[in-house]
């Protein structure tokens, strides 16, 4: 099941928003078949391991991340190739939580008389597909906002002056989060103020994949519809969607003509619940955040975000600098927001923590 787990994180950056799943295929001790899901609509883990194992998967033993699919998508089950293919046991680190899985595929393989377990190294299963999960179990994607700060806690100068606060080593890795993630998600104030990219700059080579860099979809709140048509994301190939409240048909015209896809919310401003469900809706499972402090505090405060990933930079900006996050609801001692600390390491000069609210919305 370890090597299950190798095999699976080789889909990170290609199999959105379809969960990364990993199949090792054993007979007489000896590993006779093994494969990953590599992108969205091609052949799953498990036929391509079968393919590679033949005939001597009859009788074979198989380790799969997730149960086998039970249900006709873009590709067969998998389940039925797996009965078809004579295996004697499936082994499946954890059960599919999509409902319509969730337990029918390992069913299809008892009734061939195959024996199934689930549960072995479940958690390190789980790790590997957020997205997935949330979307599943919460009706949700997951949420990951990265920030960058000083060791005082600041973000930008007064000014709004930002760049660069962390090293090159320290950005390099956010490009990595960039490229495991379905989407990108901002707000229109740092649209305005800092014209970013937001889009991944790392080679296939880098990413240790074949083919094409995958692009997340860029994704801007903007209720008032203030997106400028001279933005810098608009040079660069891909998805480019903005969610408003605007009823500016004429600006939405000229949006959906630069080609991007608005999205219009009914209300005066944009409601984060409302957006969880949209990001659903466009088929978006793991959402990374880059945003300032007003909409990273909502997110924190409102509990939308599973996960924080902080870069620290070695410099003192100053008390007059801009703080992390927003979150003028904390007025007192009692009303602390409580973190827990999964991870904390050197990045270049810089430390990253990699940080999980205690509390989920």
């Amino acid at each position: 099941m370890v090597r299950a787990l190798q095999l699976a994180r080789r889909g990170l950056y290609t199999t959105q928003p379809n969960p990364r799943v990993g199949c090792v295929i054993v007979r007489d001790g000896h590993i006779v078949g093994e494969g990953w899901h590599e992108r969205a609509g091609e052949p799953h883990a498990e036929v391509n391991a079968l393919r590679m194992a033949g005939e001597a998967a009859c009788g074979a033993d198989v380790y799969v991340t997730l149960e086998p699919c039970s249900h006709y998508g873009r590709t067969p089950p998998c389940a039925n190739a797996l009965v078809q293919a004579g295996v004697a046991r499936v082994i499946a680190a954890m059960v599919d939580p999509n409902p319509l899985v969730a337990g029918n595929g390992l069913q299809i393989l008892q009734q061939a008389g195959i024996a199934t377990a689930s549960g072995l190294l479940e958690s390190a299963a789980r790790a590997l597909n957020p997205g997935f999960i949330s979307r599943m179990e919460h009706n949700r994607p997951y949420i990951r906002v990265k920030m960058a700060m000083s060791l005082d806690g600041r973000t930008a100068m007064a000014s709004g002056e930002s760049v660069w606060i962390t090293g090159e080593a320290a950005r390099r890795d956010v490009q990595f989060l960039r490229a495991q993630a379905g989407a990108m998600l901002t707000g229109i104030g740092t649209v305005l103020a800092d014209d970013p990219s937001l889009n991944v700059r790392l080679t296939a080579a880098e990413l240790g994949i074949q083919g094409e860099v995958r692009q997340p979809t860029r994704i801007v709140l903007d209720s008032s519809l203030q997106f400028p048509l001279t933005a810098a994301m608009l040079k660069l190939s891909g998805d480019i969607r903005v969610y408003t409240c605007s009823d500016n048909f004429a600006k939405i015209t000229q949006l959906e003509q630069a080609g991007i896809n608005v999205r219009r919310f009914t209300g005066e401003k944009l409601v984060l619940a409302d957006v969880m469900t949209a990001l659903v809706d466009d088929g978006i499972t793991e959402v990374h955040v880059e945003a300032g402090a007003t909409l990273s505090g909502a997110l924190v405060e409102q509990g939308f975000a599973d996960e924080l990933v902080i870069y620290l930079a070695p410099h003192l900006m100053g008390s007059s600098a801009r703080a992390l996050f927003n979150l003028p609801h904390i007025n007192q001692m009692e009303e602390r927001l409580n973190l827990t600390i999964r991870d904390i390491r050197a990045v270049g000069q810089d430390w990253r923590m990699i940080i999980s609210p205690q509390i989920r919305g």
